[in-house]
């Protein structure tokens, strides 16, 4: 799927009902949409701009495939363009191939580290449904999560570094929370050591932050 350039961007314009998902008209007839059918409620919408998939009237998707990265820069415009004029939460699912491998991990830096945006990445559309599905049933399950718990991440961490931290590689919530707790700082993480880190997350993830971050 590709997108021009002087496609508008939406931004709290579209109404989701809870716990389904509005998908733009581009995406009909798609692998995503005939495999989402029958698993949650989706329906389309024109006009929804370079947003691929609302999950709710906060949360969408941006999708990125292999032709996109393939074919050039022109995605990086648009998940830029996204992040400086939307108040959206953006999630921005990436197909992970065989052919555009090389282009993952600078995409990946982009998104996370520069836009501080969760990147998700999968094989294939057939594997973006199913992430799809699964994260309208956790803004399901967050719906009815505890506000204790929320209002504690919150005061930790800024919700969006603690997001962006998230999607390092091998990091997910609670190792996130205690990387945050320990260095504070997406800059404090870059000068840390696997020797630093080690004692927060274990070896192997020390490794894995380490070599995100410093590579």
């Amino acid at each position: 799927m590709t997108t021009t350039a002087n496609f508008p961007v939406t931004a709290g314009s579209i109404v989701v009902p809870f716990g389904q998902v509005v998908g733009n008209e581009k995406w009909r007839g798609s692998e995503i949409a005939e495999r989402l059918q029958g698993k949650i409620r989706l329906t389309f919408e024109d006009g929804l701009g370079i947003v691929d998939f609302h999950l709710s009237n906060r949360t969408c998707i941006l999708y990125v495939s292999e032709a996109d990265m393939v074919a050039g820069d022109e995605f990086k415009r648009r998940l830029v363009r996204f992040r400086n004029v939307s108040s959206l939460r953006g999630i921005v699912i990436v197909e992970k191939t065989q052919l555009s491998d090389q282009y993952f991990l600078a995409v990946q830096k982009l998104v996370v580290l520069e836009l501080g945006m969760v990147l998700l990445p999968v094989a294939n559309q057939g594997e973006a449904s199913q992430l799809i599905t699964q994260l309208v049933r956790e803004q399901s399950k967050d719906h009815r999560s505890n506000p204790f718990l929320r209002k504690q991440c919150s005061q930790l961490a800024e919700p969006s570094l603690f997001r962006t931290v998230q999607q390092i590689p091998g990091v997910g919530k609670t190792k996130a929370l205690l990387l945050l707790q320990r260095f504070g700082s997406i800059q404090q993480l870059c000068n840390a050591s696997v020797q630093d880190l080690q004692p927060v997350v274990g070896l192997t993830v020390a490794q894995q932050v380490h070599s995100f971050l410093c590579s």
